[in-house]
């Protein structure tokens, strides 16, 4: 407690110094204009790795260092780009406009601006924040978790959950290409990395509700990551504890040829070493990506995406010691294993996408991807565990003094699945009426194959008396009387599946802009189809399916002084079921599960406001969405097993806000809040909560450095969430099993010293001219050493027959050293 205390207390005082530090910055603003002398919307400014984005009235500031020569470079999709070097005093005020001509340098896809991007209620995150906030399992996923909307209680997990979906019902886009997470996963630390390569990454746009009809067919939420079209030669590489990452990227003399290509490295052991259970461990993951651009002419544009990684992950737990229940009645859960876990994943990913721009007012585009995946997961663990009251010994440890329960359990499982999914799908996009209207259309074509065997059982013995399953008729009343039944295993899952989903999806939607008196008015309207049919081995009474989803969208910004925008979004959404949505609790398929329903009701409003002559947001979020055909489920650490019979109805509603802005000028944090509550209905038996109903959360990612030294930043990452509901066995009555876990506490900071900082004041030929960026690294994770559960490990007492919930902690304080480099 006293550590914390001393963490706590120096990490505040820590940024209270920086935050009232000397300003060191200047500022750069003006209007952009066209030939014909208008504003021009969306032209993107930026420095290095810095961005904004003029607004409606072609007007942009930015802020940039003091005293330092600067490239700032002016992008626009249709005009051609202009670069202007600049250097300007400590609290200089510069007004700069800008023309650009209508002579496109190169054909490029049609882009949504901030503004745009604003108006259709998607938060934008800038890929440098990405890069640098403090995780154990950095990514996007990491910064979407201090959203009010996005949770994640498994700081080794990338999986994350919106407004009470589970970790299924996310859409993930690269590129416009739809990717796929592992089927296997029942654990966050055998997940290994993110699709996504953060050093690749351009733009990211996340809508956590309310979507346009031109994203997928998902209940929760759509991220939209954009990657990165090179314009010269670069190299970025990082190395720490935990692995590293090596980054490259060029274009060709003639600017028709570019490409970049990440490989990562990453070794969880640091982390995983912390928990409670003792192991002998050493999870290994690597992937490698690359993205290739060609650019024939103004008209075409291709592209390929590639992705080959491998995660392998080799467990073998020794022992384990949690302590639980209350001051007046301490209990602990000793526990001795043996054998091992052997679990590997390998997947392929590549796709091919074209772009032909007809002319300013039509663009088509054919997308291709093919991925491939092979899991295996193979365990035997025996486990022997002692179940008692606690006491402590003359030297301060805490042992179990009185036995309450002892037994034994062994969990086999020989599971291996082989899928492969294609995609093809053309999409189409039309201004029409002097690009008054624009209209979107496309059409989709997936197959889908797997193949699945399922090999899992349990047994479980207390105190030498066999545990029969909680559905066997036979009694069993040892040890006052002998057992003279069969023994039989207490979970038993055995199958085989040969599975075949063809879909076809489809969707066109209609966006305008307009007038409603003084104030400008935005419409989106459009309708998805979606139909699939599942085939396969033994399955002969499959049904063809096919579902509606319309959609719209409206934003108002009235001719208020202030510059607010009031936004509405309603519509359907279904959820087409995926093979592990097919499969039920005994691994049996049901190829007639129908697509689980959502209607969204969202409202919200976004206020850009100056405070302190600095910019910031407020965005104000209140949804409410009903489900029907609800597809229940457990919730086993990040494994969901589905029961497959559309038995219940839920619901969800909450209420969100976040302000975000230059807290410290030049840098960007926010301090978000989010309530929510979600409960569900299965066959009438009345509303219990959903495995994912976190009722309250706070968010703050912080970032900052000291103008008086300047190279110091500071990078804070700080979660608070309410305690999920605990869980139950999979075999269990849900209904009966409704305690929640602990709340989630976590901070994760970040201290980098940049040695680069000042690299215009050095002479011609310093090594440090060389680098863009050279960097040292001291990181803490779960600075305050809180005690985070993710799930319940159920123990039984022989003696008075209770089930017990005993907490699976997460890691511990760990402290990691990270070098980043970049040429």
């Amino acid at each position: 407690m006293k550590t914390n205390k001393f963490l706590f207390t120096l990490l505040f005082f820590t940024i209270s110094i920086i935050a009232f530090a000397q300003n060191q910055t200047a500022k750069v603003a003006g209007v952009v204009l066209d030939d014909n002398n208008k504003p021009v919307e969306g032209v993107n400014i930026s420095y290095q790795t810095k961005t904004v984005n003029t607004d409606a009235n072609g007007f942009y500031t930015i802020t940039v260092p003091a005293n330092q020569k600067i490239i700032l470079v002016f992008t626009h999709t249709s005009l051609k780009s202009i670069t202007v070097p600049i250097q300007l005093k400590p609290g200089e005020e510069f007004e700069y406009h800008v023309m650009m001509n209508e002579k496109a340098e190169q054909l490029s896809d049609v882009v949504i601006t901030s503004s745009k991007r604003r108006v259709q209620g998607i938060t934008s995150i800038d890929p440098e924040t990405i890069r640098t906030n403090p995780s154990a399992m950095p990514g996007v996923e990491s910064v979407l978790k201090s959203l009010p909307s996005a949770s994640g209680n498994s700081e080794l997990s990338s999986g994350y959950n919106v407004r009470g979906g589970n970790y299924d019902e996310n859409l993930v886009y690269v590129n416009e290409i739809e990717v796929y997470r592992p089927f296997l996963i029942r654990s966050g630390q055998q997940e290994g990395l993110s699709f996504t390569n953060t050093d690749m990454v351009q733009n990211v746009d996340f809508s956590a509700g309310g979507f346009q009809a031109k994203y997928g067919d998902k209940l929760s939420s759509v991220l939209d990551i954009t990657y990165r079209k090179p314009t010269k030669f670069g190299l970025a590489a990082e190395a720490s504890f935990l692995g590293g990452s090596l980054t490259g990227e060029g274009i060709s003399k003639n600017k028709k040829w570019s490409a970049i290509t990440g490989i990562r490295y990453r070794d969880n052991s640091l982390l995983v070493n912390s928990q409670e259970t003792q192991t002998n461990y050493r999870p290994t993951y690597m992937d490698v990506q690359t993205n290739v651009n060609f650019n024939p002419n103004e008209k075409w544009q291709f592209s390929f995406l590639g992705n080959a990684s491998q995660n392998k992950y080799s467990y073998q737990p020794l022992t384990r010691q949690t302590n639980f229940g209350t001051i007046d009645e301490p209990i602990a859960l000793l526990v001795f294993y043996e054998g091992q876990e052997k679990d590997k994943y390998q997947t392929l990913f590549g796709a091919f996408k074209t772009t032909y721009a007809a002319n300013d007012h039509n663009t088509y585009k054919l997308i291709t991807s093919l991925y491939h995946t092979q899991e295996q997961e193979y365990f035997d663990i025996y486990a022997a565990y002692f179940l008692g009251e606690v006491s402590t010994n003359t030297e301060g440890a805490v042992e179990v003094a009185l036995d309450r329960g002892i037994g034994t359990q062994l969990n086999h499982a020989r599971n291996d699945l082989d899928a492969l999914i294609f995609n093809a799908e053309v999409k189409g996009t039309h201004l029409i009426n002097n690009k008054k209207h624009q209209i979107d259309w496309g059409f989709k074509y997936t197959r889908e194959n797997f193949r699945d065997r399922i090999v899992e059982w349990e047994v479980i013995d207390s105190a030498g008396f066999h545990i029969n399953p909680p559905d066997f008729d036979l009694p069993n009343d040892q040890p006052y009387n002998p057992y003279t039944g069969p023994l039989v295993p207490y979970q038993n899952i055995r199958a085989t599946n040969f599975i075949d989903i063809n879909r076809f999806s489809g969707y066109a939607q209609w966006n305008t802009k307009t007038t409603l008196g003084n104030s400008q008015l935005w419409m989106t309207a459009g309708v998805r189809a979606h139909n699939w049919m599942v085939s396969g081995d033994a399955i002969s009474n499959a049904k063809s399916q096919t579902v509606f989803s319309p959609r719209a969208q409206f934003s108002l910004k009235p001719d208020w002084d202030r510059d607010m925008i009031f936004k509405f979004a309603l519509g359907y959404y279904h959820q087409p079921p995926f093979y592990r949505e097919l499969r039920d609790n005994n691994g049996v398929v049901n190829p007639n599960v129908k697509a689980q329903q959502s209607i969204h009701f969202v409202l919200s409003n976004d206020y850009n406001f100056l405070m302190y002559n600095r910019k910031f947001k407020l965005v104000t979020e209140a949804y409410y969405k009903s489900m029907s055909d609800v597809n229940t489920y457990t919730l086993e650490n990040v494994r969901i097993r589905y029961r497959a019979n559309n038995d219940a109805e839920a619901y969800a509603y909450g209420f969100e806000t976040r302000l975000n802005g230059e807290f410290v000028p030049g840098t960007e944090s926010w301090l978000s809040f989010g309530y929510m509550k979600t409960e569900e209905n299965q066959d009438g038996r009345g509303f219990i909560a959903r495995p994912t109903d976190q009722r309250l959360k706070f968010g703050i990612l912080f970032q900052d450095y000291m103008p008086n030294i300047p190279n110091m930043k500071l990078y804070l990452n700080l979660v608070y969430n309410t305690g999920l509901p605990g869980g139950s066995p999979s075999y269990a009555d849900v209904y009966t099993y409704q305690s929640r876990l602990r709340d989630y506490r976590r901070a994760d900071v970040g201290f980098s010293y940049v040695l680069t900082e000042r690299n215009n004041e050095r002479p011609v030929g310093h090594w440090l001219k060389k680098f863009q960026d050279l960097s040292f690294g001291f990181e803490i994770f779960n600075l305050f050493n809180n005690q985070n559960a993710i799930t319940n490990t159920w123990v039984r007492d022989v003696y008075t027959k209770n089930q017990y919930g005993i907490p699976n902690y997460m890691t511990t304080r760990v402290f990691n050293i990270k070098l980043t480099a970049k040429l």
